[in-house]
This record gives structure tokens, C-alpha cells and sequence, in this order.
């Protein structure tokens, strides 16, 4: 089964995103206040971000609508897990974005997934913290997942194992790791990231490469793999981390695809936060 796994790894048909409420850059939840968000740089590179998804590499993207309440509806991994054909809408872990689900939900019913809410008021999961690896899936628990979200994941996704990841000195599993390819781990150098890389590879029992980088959050990118283009990687831009796009520059067999996400990265948001990715199956 793994064989058959691992070679529908990145394909990817559909993409989820949401547009920018302007509430984002006074009202979206941030671990430190810092530097103020500029919005109408934020839009464009919102806009860059969702052409690449769309023209560049051909997706179907479904656009759902910002909403002025919902400051951090445009990041929205954390209210969808898609995997085959479920989904598992979560529960987040800040009460205020909650109400982010119901656009999520009914865009996915309309792709005909099987879609399945968490309900238990006992559970937080936020998709940020959840690495599908094309093999297992890693969940780190943090301030905004439990092991109770966890577990629901695991109920949901019953073909693969899952474990769990503590995650403490950033927002999510996926502030500094990701897949950049079949096989392969992008990860930070912080101690906080490597020993997560540790955890990890003492619970799984396949050996995955790893693809080190100076920068916690530029180890955040979005692996493809799309017919005509091959291996195709989001990364961020050499403007923002130069010497970890060195590192990406590196990966002779992949499409590189560098794009800014700075204004973000002031209100916590990584590439892999804008967009829900989805392999639909052709109608028979």
C-alpha cells in the first residue's frame, strides 16, 4: 500500500483559499506584537500567491469570501485537514476563529468530499499543526492542538498512523517543517526544530531525508507533484530568507517557485497557511 501512496503524493487538482479581510492587519491573532502589517502589500502578495496556485501551475481554486469578523479567515489550513477524498473540518484552537469552518465546509461539500466535523468540546486541532507525510501523519501538540484533536484526526484518517509531536517554542508543527518532497523533510535549524526531527524519526519506522535550513519559518514551503511540470516546490523568496533559498536552490529535480511572504510572517502566516489542497479523482 505504501508503493500506491507515496506515487500520488502532491498531486493536487483543487485549492481552497480566502480572500483578505482588512480587519487582518489590526485584529489578526499574533504570537508578539511586532511590526505593523501593511495591507495593501499583504493583498498583493496574497494575489501572487493564489495566481501562482491558479495560472501558473493550473489548479482549480475555489475563492471563498473574506469576512471582517474573521481577521484570520485567510489562513486556511488550520480549519480544514484534506486527505483522498475526507476532510476533516477541526475545531481551532483560539475561540475567535472558530466561525471560520462553516465557509470551509460547505465549499467541500460542494467538491462532493466526505466531510466530517469535529464536534467535541474537549478537542482543539488546528491544521498547522498536522504533517501529512504521504505516509503517516505527525501532529504537534501545541497552544492551539490537543491530544484529544489528535486522536479525532486519527479516528478520521484510520489508513494511517499517526503521531503526536510537542511542539513549544513556536505557533505550530508546521512554523518550521514541512514536506518538500516525497521523501523529504524540510526542516529549521533552531534546537526547538531539530529536536522535533528527532521525536519524529524515533516514531516512525520509515527513514525520510532531510533538507535543512537556516530559517525556522522558511522551512515552511509547499510541495507539488503535477502532471507536465513534475516536482514543483513553493518556497519562500531569497528577498526574505537568501541563505535558505540557497538551500532550496539546491533541488536540481524540482520546479522552484519562490514567493514573498513577509507581511504574513508578521501576523504568524506561512506559505502553507493560505491554501487547502485538494486531489480530486476524476468523474467516472
Amino acid at each position: 500500500m505504501a508503493g500506491l501512496i507515496m506515487s500520488s503524493f502532491g498531486k493536487c487538482t483543487h485549492a481552497v483559499v480566502r480572500a483578505m479581510p482588512s480587519s487582518l492587519a489590526q485584529h489578526a491573532l499574533r504570537q508578539e506584537k511586532g511590526e505593523e502589517l501593511d495591507l495593501a502589500r499583504a493583498q498583493r502578495e496574497h494575489e501572487v500567491y493564489v495566481g501562482v496556485l491558479k495560472s501558473k501551475l493550473g489548479l482549480q481554486v475555489i475563492e471563498l469570501p473574506g469576512d471582517e469578523s474573521l481577521p484570520d479567515c485567510p489562513f486556511v489550513e488550520d480549519v480544514a485537514v484534506v486527505c483522498e477524498e475526507t476532510a476533516l473540518i477541526t475545531r481551532p484552537g483560539a475561540p475567535s476563529r472558530r466561525k471560520e469552518v462553516e465557509e470551509m465546509k460547505k465549499a467541500l461539500e460542494q467538491l462532493h468530499l466526505n466531510v466530517i466535523v469535529m464536534t467535541d468540546e474537549n478537542a482543539t486541532l488546528d491544521g498547522g499543526d498536522v504533517l501529512f507525510t504521504g505516509r503517516e501523519f505527525f501532529v504537534g501538540l501545541s497552544k492551539r492542538t490537543n491530544q484529544r484533536g489528535a486522536e479525532i484526526l486519527a479516528d478520521t484518517f484510520k489508513d494511517y498512523a499517526v503521531s503526536t509531536v510537542p511542539v513549544s517554542d513556536h505557533l505550530h508543527l508546521k512554523s518550521f517543517c514541512s514536506m518538500a518532497g516525497p521523501n523529504l523533510i524540510a526542516i529549521g535549524s533552531s534546537e526547538a526544530a531539530q529536536k522535533a526531527l528527532k521525536t519524529m524519526q524515533q516514531m516512525s519506522d520509515h527513514r525520510y531525508d532531510k533538507l535543512t535550513v537556516p530559517d525556522d519559518a522558511a522551512a515552511n514551503c509547499i510541495y507539488l507533484n503535477l502532471p507536465n511540470k513534475g516536482h514543483v516546490l513553493l518556497h519562500q523568496a531569497p528577498e526574505d530568507y537568501p541563505e535558505s533559498a540557497k538551500v532550496y536552490e539546491k533541488l536540481k529535480d524540482h520546479m522552484l517557485i519562490p514567493i514573498s511572504s513577509s507581511e504574513f510572517k508578521k501576523v504568524d502566516g506561512l506559505l502553507t497557511c493560505c491554501s487547502v489542497l485538494i486531489n480530486k479523482k476524476l468523474e467516472q
